[in-house]
């Protein structure tokens, strides 16, 4: 969540009348993310989180609005999108499509143990379980022929060892069918920074902007290789065994899904450090954003692929 497109307070006040969201209080620009123009909106009814959508295509929006609505009504804690007054999620606001969000409480836990880890699964598994009968699909715009074409697009600008890594796991990736996993909506990037916990220890989930339909595993993936991962980009089992089992404690894992971990382990690895590699070697201008870590992903790729092991079974 960066600032690409500046908001000024009038602008914010503006917005606001479409609104029964009381008066402007404060706006504050948010740093952290690379995706969207994203502020703290603090109004005399309460706090909330004002978003203008940089590269999403306005056409694909709806499905991200409605899916917080549908999983907020369904007991998941997640930002729940802020009708205007006439209706509807979306408005316009300096040109681009935006939406402001109930903004919940807490904070990230930058260095989880094994029991936050369980506590994640089970977040991650319950939010599947909830958005199973969400009607509207929506395509992964970062599956495998994202990474295709963006590994033709970046070759020029990386190292020859780093561009066969790149085009070897792509070729491996392309050989996989996941016809026989479960599939749904996931979250996408369940990254430690998206899972917000409260004085009452309580797990909400922010940042749904990566969320489509998808294999289910992967999500876990993804979210395993991020909450799960040392300093060394090596996996930390005991963290791995707890998130896993927080999951599988509520969405039991099928055996195909046991025997294709290794590969979807790989491919989470492969989609952030290409993903990392796009911010970094194509950057846009923000007033404010944080630079990604491209190195640390592709070492855990390589880690992945070295200690490749199918999904122990559970207990």
């Amino acid at each position: 969540m960066s600032v690409f497109t500046p908001v000024t307070a009038g602008e914010a006040r503006a917005l606001l009348g479409h609104y029964a969201l009381g008066e402007l209080e404060s706006l504050e620009g948010i740093s952290q993310g690379v995706e969207n123009t994203n502020y703290f909106l603090t109004t005399t009814t309460g706090r909330y989180v004002l978003t203008l959508f940089e590269k999403i295509a306005a056409e694909d929006l709806p499905f991200y609005m409605g899916l917080m609505h549908h999983l907020a009504e369904r007991g998941i804690r997640c930002p729940a999108p802020v009708a205007l007054a006439g209706g509807g999620f979306l408005s316009t606001l300096c040109g681009k499509p935006a939406a402001i969000v109930a903004r919940l409480p807490g904070a990230p836990r930058l260095f989880p143990s094994a029991a936050d880890c369980h506590a994640a699964g089970v977040v991650l598994a319950n939010l599947h379980a909830a958005a199973a009968d969400y009607d509207p699909g929506l395509a992964n715009w970062r599956g495998q022929a994202w990474r295709e074409a963006f590994a033709d697009r970046v070759r020029p600008r990386i190292d020859a060892d780093a561009a066969a890594r790149m085009d070897s796991e792509n070729r491996f990736q392309a050989s996989q069918d996941d016809a026989d996993l479960p599939q749904g909506v996931i979250h996408g990037d369940l990254f430690r920074d998206n899972v917000l916990w409260d004085e009452d220890g309580r797990a909400g989930v922010i940042d749904f902007y990566f969320a489509c339909d998808d294999t289910l595993l992967f999500d876990v993936a993804i979210t395993v290789n991020d909450w799960c991962v040392g300093a060394d980009a090596t996996a930390d089992p005991a963290r791995m065994a707890a998130l896993l089992a927080g999951y599988d404690s509520r969405r039991p894992f099928t055996a195909a899904e046991r025997a294709r971990w290794p590969v979807m382990l790989r491919r989470a690895a492969l989609r952030t450090w290409l993903g990392r590699l796009d911010y970094n070697h194509f950057p846009r201008e923000a007033q404010m954003t944080i630079e990604k870590d491209h190195a640390f992903s592709r070492l855990l790729l390589e880690h992945h692929i070295a200690h490749a092991q199918p999904m122990p079974e559970a207990g």
